[in-house]
């Protein structure tokens, strides 16, 4: 039982620790005019400033931006200045051009200090705030752009139909790649089949000419027996004829038998 509420009491004094913790931003006070002319600075500038110029400080290195706006007495750093470039340039797509800005108000939060301002464009009006954390240091612009009932449903329903028609495509696609996979065994097979077809025989040597040696050995025995029939058919010897060639006629059987 002891045990049981040893454990009660520190819960319960870590709920009042966390408490405390979390109360303790918002019992802080806050120099709301000096805060106001933070912002003020910024909106000025901002107005003023050409799209030119907007790039020029997106473009800055860190170092250089944050030296500039320690210089300028602004508390923010270059990371959320631009941030806040960007937030400022979508409020003026979003409303037209600013033309009026009304009184700020503060709220405080868990994490800083909140001002808002209602401001008066061009083509809507729009909720202006400044978020600043527990040190005073300037956070974010925010341009909350008030839109109509018809606006509100218009957009709703193009993001309806890019939402459906982006599913659409993507199950498209998934059913395409799925409609490949009855062709991969095909492809499979085929390949298959490439690597085990026999190798065609390959073409048997040439036989070997006979050697030039033995013909011109055979036609010299050839014209050696002539030459000595010639001598003997005529009486005389080898020695008062050459016989220069020799040309084979293919035996006529018929004409022999008939002889």
């Amino acid at each position: 039982m002891k045990k049981k509420l040893s454990i009660a009491g520190l819960v319960l004094i870590l709920i009042f620790c966390l408490a405390g913790c979390g109360s303790k931003s918002a019992e802080k006070e806050y120099d709301q005019e000096r805060l106001q002319q933070y912002a003020q600075g910024i909106i000025d500038n901002f107005s003023k400033m050409s799209e030119e110029e907007f790039e020029q400080y997106q473009s800055m290195p860190d170092y250089n931006l944050d030296y500039t706006l320690m210089m300028t007495g602004f508390p923010i750093s270059g990371e959320n200045f631009r941030t806040m470039i960007d937030a400022w340039k979508s409020g003026r797509e979003d409303c037209g051009e600013f033309l009026e800005i009304g009184d700020f108000t503060m709220e405080v939060t868990n994490t800083g200090a909140v001002l808002s301002a209602p401001l008066k464009g061009e083509e809507r009006d729009a909720d202006l705030q400044f978020a600043f954390d527990e040190g005073g240091q300037m956070e974010s612009i925010t341009v909350n752009a008030h839109y109509s009932t018809t606006e509100i449903l218009k957009k709703a329903g193009l993001n309806t139909v890019l939402g459906m028609g982006t599913v659409f495509v993507v199950l498209i696609f998934i059913s395409f790649i799925i409609s490949l996979f009855e062709k991969i065994p095909a492809l499979e097979e085929k390949f298959r089949k490439k690597e085990t077809a026999p190798a065609a025989p390959a073409p048997a040597p040439a036989a070997a000419a006979e050697p030039a040696a033995e013909v011109q050995a055979d036609d010299s025995e050839l014209i050696a027996v002539i030459a000595a029939a010639i001598a003997a058919a005529e009486g005389t010897t080898t020695d008062g004829f050459v016989v220069r060639s020799i040309k084979r006629r293919k035996s006529n059987k018929w004409n022999s038998s008939v002889r």
